[in-house]
Order: structure tokens, then C-alpha cells, then sequence
């Protein structure tokens, strides 16, 4: 935590000479700007102020990896919102047309037609609870060692090309899953098994970027500007894709967010660089801001790794364990909210996207607002940064637990079900400003390889809560999604406990020097 608060610059500006020294320092360790004189470092310094604002560099790569994450997302959210119309009934023929009486014009009646006459012939699935609790946790199940390569590659080689190969990779693969689920079911899941491995390179390796990007006392607001893409990205697709499955089919769903991610890799490889000293389009003092904020830092990635050090480490331990119980709840309600309301209230394809859609909305401004918050109380010491962890993630999870026990006895009331959702998903969110962030805390050095072994615990809970819910709503489709809730607050509930009492935020000793086995 000092470390933190000694290496940031933003917090010591009390005259321009002696912001001149503390640059002057940060860029002699890091040895990057060897032919700056102490006059170009005083304008630079002088120009600080300037480049601290959303308009500067750092902040453009995370709103380009707020895009990134928005197009992993909603081709990871796409099958949640289309499997409600891919076995909503058994597939009809299609009926003889008239051709000759259509209208030699083109017509809206004409277009109705010809719409009404292709949707007879898309496909659906007779697949039951416990397929379809399979099959929307399968991009889970190649992803369970996928993640610590990843992060520990990216980690060392730099993340531009291990996010942008994750990010092609899933995006073509997502124009190909109607034509796996006409194949059949296994092919539908494999492809689904090599997607979820090319979208852990991407939610992996951009956590290597931040390591050599992000100052330490803009890391929350940098890494939630990134990671709300994913809630706006669900947003989207929740609320566009009950329309394209209702009124152009189930298929396109796959084919428009597979086509926007393939867009989005024209916009990554040109405009990403692995670190600021080499990118083409960064402004000198910005670059010095950055290097000298991280200079006090041991955040070089290595070679080695301290296995023996950190699978000794409680507050290493209490992160894993946070991120697995909380990624519990966030499965849930990702894969089954549409599912929920279609069949608990009886909405249709279209309702119950646009429903489900409000939750992550609010969760994608919630979770850039938290982030601005958490780094405000930390940067000017109203409070220590491991008490503004503790509590983000106490209010995140104990005020989601109480909406969820309450949803199930309110599931006759619209409005009362949509608020609940809201609410759970907008303290939700205050977690990715506490215990989803804070391995970055206690080890920058290994921010890559750490990101990779939380991931690989998220997605066990990933493929364990979709497979379990599916089992519940099976056995009892009355009181199944109460045991859903329940299960899913007392998962979350015993990971917050586990956190507060052994969670940290200062750099751990084993991220500092070598010391234990290394691999």
C-alpha cells in the first residue's frame, strides 16, 4: 500500500522543480529518455496536468479494450439469449408459396412474407434443462488451463498479439456456430470449448498491458473502464438479440457479433502497443508521467515464478477464493437471467431480452463510477487501499446476497423482478473496484500469470453454477431458481469471509525478490 502511494505521482505536485526531480529520477531507472534535458523535462512537467484526463493515451487503450471486451461478450452472451429461440418449438416445414401473387414491387408486405417464409425454415433443437445447462457452460470447459499460459505468455511477450489472435480466433469461430448446432450437439460444444479458449486470451492477456500502462493510483478506474465493455456488451446483446432472433432469426445473432469482432481486430493490431516507450503516437510527457509513476516498482516480469512462495500466500489465497465465489453468482446470472424471465414470467424472446438487458446497463456505469471512486478515496489517503478493497467488495456482495433471496418471492411482479436484477447487478459491480483487482496490488510483477490463475478459478465456477442450475430447475421447476439463489449467496457470502479476513494490498515479499521454488 505505501509502495503505491509513494510511486504515484499524481499525488506530489507541490512546485514544478520538484516535480522536475521526480521525473528526472523515474526516467533515469527506467533509462528510456536518455536525450531529455532538464528543460524538456520541465516543460514536460508543466504540461502534466494535461495529460491526466480521460483525452490522454492510457485511457484511449482502455476504451479500445472496453471494445474488445464488449465483442468477447456479447459473442459469449449471444447462445444465452438465442437458446430460448433455438428450442422454443420443434422445427416446422416450410409451406408451399404463392410466388406469383406477390406483388411485383418491393414492398413491407412483400418483406413480411419473405421474412415469415425464412423463419419457417430455421432450425430448432429438442434440447432439455440439463443439455442446454451443458451446452451454455461449455465455453467454460476448454478455458479451465487455458488461462495460466495465457497470462503467464502474455505476460512475458507482451499482450498485443496473444488479445488480438483471442480476439479473431472467437470472433470467426462465432460465424460458424449455426452451422455446429445443425451438425449436432457434440460439434455445437467443441466449437464452443476452442471459443472459450481464444476469449481467455483476450480477458487474460490485456491484464499484462496494465502492468506497464497503469500508474498505481489509476488502476481501478483504467482496469473498469476496460473490463465495463463486458457489461456493456451483455447489455447489448440482451437487448438487440431477442429482436434478431424474433425477427430475422436466431443465426444472425451469431453472424452480427461475430462480424463486429472480426472489425474490431482492424482497429487493435494498428493502435496497440505492449508498453509506452514504444508507441508510435504517445506524447513525451505522458510517456514520462507513466514510467516514473511505475519506476519504484519491481513490475518487470520474469522468466521464473515463486510457485512455492505464492501457494503459500493467504492473501494470494483469498483473492482465488473471492474470484471463484463471486464468478459463481456472475455465471448465474449471465447464462440463465433471459431463461429466468422467459420461463418464470412467461415473457418472449424479445421481452425477455429487453428485460434482462437493464441490469448490465446499469452495471457497465457502476462499475466505471466505482473504479473512480475506489482510486479517489485511495489517492487522496481518506482511506487505505486495503480498506477501500475490503469494503467495495463487503457492499458488492452482502447487498447483491440480500436482492437475490428476495427475487424468488416477487417472480409474479415484472417491475419488482427488473428493479431486483438492477439493483444486484449495480452492487455487483462495486467488486471489480475490491478483490477483482487487487492481485495487481500485491503483485505487478506477475499481474499476467496472476490474472491467468484467477481466470482459471472463475471459469471452474463458470462450468460448475450454469451445469448446477440446470440440475435445480430439472428436479424442481417450482422452487428450483430458489435453491439458485440460495446456493449462489451462500457460495458468494463464504468468499467475502474468507477475503476480509486474510485479504492485503501491499506488494507481497515474493513479488519483490526471488525467493522460494521457481518454475
Amino acid at each position: 500500500m505505501k509502495i503505491l502511494h509513494s510511486s504515484s505521482f499524481s499525488e506530489q505536485m507541490p512546485a514544478p522543480c520538484e516535480q522536475t526531480t521526480k521525473m528526472s529520477t523515474g526516467t533515469d531507472v527506467k533509462n528510456s529518455e536518455p536525450n531529455i534535458s532538464v528543460d524538456d523535462n520541465l516543460s514536460m512537467t508543466q504540461e502534466q496536468p494535461s495529460k491526466k484526463g480521460l483525452c490522454s493515451l492510457r485511457h484511449g487503450l482502455a476504451f479500445i479494450l472496453q471494445l474488445c471486451n464488449f465483442s468477447i461478450s456479447t459473442q459469449q452472451m449471444s447462445l444465452s439469449i438465442a437458446i430460448t429461440a433455438m428450442v422454443n418449438n420443434t422445427a416446422t416445414s416450410t409451406q408451399p408459396n404463392a410466388s406469383t401473387e406477390r406483388p411485383p414491387i418491393d414492398s413491407q408486405d412483400y418483406w413480411n412474407e419473405t421474412l415469415k417464409e425464412f423463419k419457417a425454415v430455421v432450425s430448432t433443437y429438442d434440447w432439455n434443462p440439463e443439455i442446454q445447462g451443458i451446452i451454455l457452460s461449455s465455453h467454460n470447459y476448454g478455458s479451465l488451463l487455458a488461462p495460466i499460459p495465457t497470462g503467464y505468455v502474455a505476460g512475458i511477450f507482451g499482450a498485443k498479439y496473444v488479445v488480438g489472435a483471442g480476439l479473431l480466433i472467437s470472433s470467426v469461430l462465432t460465424l460458424f456456430l449455426p452451422l455446429a448446432a445443425d451438425a449436432g450437439v457434440a460439434p455445437f460444444i467443441v466449437l464452443r470449448v476452442i471459443q472459450g479458449i481464444a476469449q481467455v486470451m483476450v480477458s487474460t492477456g490485456q491484464y499484462s498491458i496494465w502492468v506497464k500502462w497503469a500508474p498505481p493510483m489509476e488502476r481501478s478506474q483504467l482496469t473498469t473502464i476496460a473490463g465495463s465493455g463486458s457489461m456493456l456488451g451483455i447489455f447489448i446483446v440482451l437487448l438487440a438479440g431477442g429482436l434478431i432472433c424474433q425477427d430475422i432469426g436466431w443465426p444472425y445473432i451469431f453472424y452480427i457479433f461475430g462480424g463486429i469482432g472480426c472489425a474490431c481486430c482492424l482497429l487493435w493490431f494498428p493502435l496497440i502497443s505492449n508498453e509506452p516507450s514504444n508507441h508510435p503516437f504517445i506524447h513525451p510527457s505522458e510517456k514520462s508521467y507513466i514510467l516514473s509513476s511505475l519506476a519504484q516498482q519491481d513490475c518487470l516480469p520474469d522468466w521464473s515464478l515463486p510457485i512455492k512462495a505464492m501457494v503459500k500466500s493467504l492473501p494470494l489465497w483469498a483473492i482465488v477464493v473471492s474470484y471463484f465465489c463471486q464468478y459463481w453468482q456472475f455465471s448465474t446470472m449471465m447464462a440463465y437471467t433471459p431463461t429466468y424471465f422467459s420461463s418464470v414470467l412467461q415473457a418472449n424472446v424479445k421481452d425477455s431480452g429487453i428485460l434482462s438487458a437493464l441490469p448490465f446497463i446499469i452495471g457497465c456505469v457502476c462499475v466505471i463510477l466505482g473504479g473512480l471512486l475506489a482510486d479517489f478515496l485511495s489517492s487522496r489517503k481518506f482511506l487505505r487501499l486495503v480498506t477501500v478493497r475490503k469494503l467495495f467488495t463487503t457492499i458488492g456482495v452482502l447487498s447483491s446476497a440480500v436482492v437475490l433471496l428476495i427475487l424468488p418471492w416477487v417472480k409474479s411482479s415484472f417491475s419488482a423482478t427488473v428493479v431486483l436484477l438492477v439493483l444486484s447487478s449495480a452492487f455487483s459491480s462495486l467488486c471489480d473496484s475490491g478483490a477483482l483487482v487487487n492481485f495487481l496490488d500485491i503483485a505487478p510483477r506477475y499481474g499476467g500469470f496472476l490474472r491467468g490463475l484467477m481466470q482459471t478459478f472463475a471459469y471452474i465456477s463458470g462450468a460448475i453454477s450454469p451445469t448446477a442450475t440446470g440440475f435445480f430447475i430439472s428436479q424442481d421447476s417450482e422452487w428450483g431458481w430458489r435453491n439458485v439463489f440460495i446456493v449462489a449467496t451462500a457460495v458468494n457470502i463464504s468468499g467475502l469471509i474468507f477475503y476480509l479476513i486474510f485479504g492485503q494490498a501491499e506488494v507481497q515479499h515474493w513479488a519483490k525478490e526471488q525467493t522460494g521454488t521457481y518454475f
